[in-house]
């Protein structure tokens, strides 16, 4: 059996430059973004174990905001989930996999989830 450990960030309401019909090409549209992140794991989590033993979660909600790059429009939200796994990839080693969802909120019509999920893991 293999040990493992998710770090979680859900639910980021994000505006995002994204689409490729005419309306959506000038205006940031509003995303909810959720990541999940599998990690190496330590042998053992003891009381006292530092930060640096895992990851900080603000590191995955960093990387679905202020990471992304201002200004750009991504015709895809495959491009933007591409580019936050990226992020935490670059970030750090630990991080082994990392799945990415999107869910475009100004397409839905009752209340459901229309999007992508995407996961990579390190190559």
């Amino acid at each position: 059996m293999t040990d493992t450990l998710l770090l979680e960030v859900n639910d980021l309401d994000v505006d995002v430059l994204t689409g490729i019909y005419s309306e959506e090409t000038h205006l940031p549209q509003p995303v909810r973004i959720s990541i999940a992140a599998e990690m190496k794991v330590q042998p053992r989590y003891e009381a006292d174990t530092p930060l640096d033993q895992s990851k900080n979660y603000m590191d995955l909600k960093h990387a679905a905001t202020e990471a992304l790059p201002e200004g750009v429009h991504f015709k895809l939200i495959e491009a933007v989930a591409d580019h936050i796994i990226e992020t935490l990839f670059l970030q750090d080693q630990n991080v082994l996999r990392v799945t990415v969802k999107i869910v475009k909120l100004l397409i839905s019509e009752k209340g459901e989830q229309i999007g992508i999920t995407l996961s990579r893991s390190r190559r």
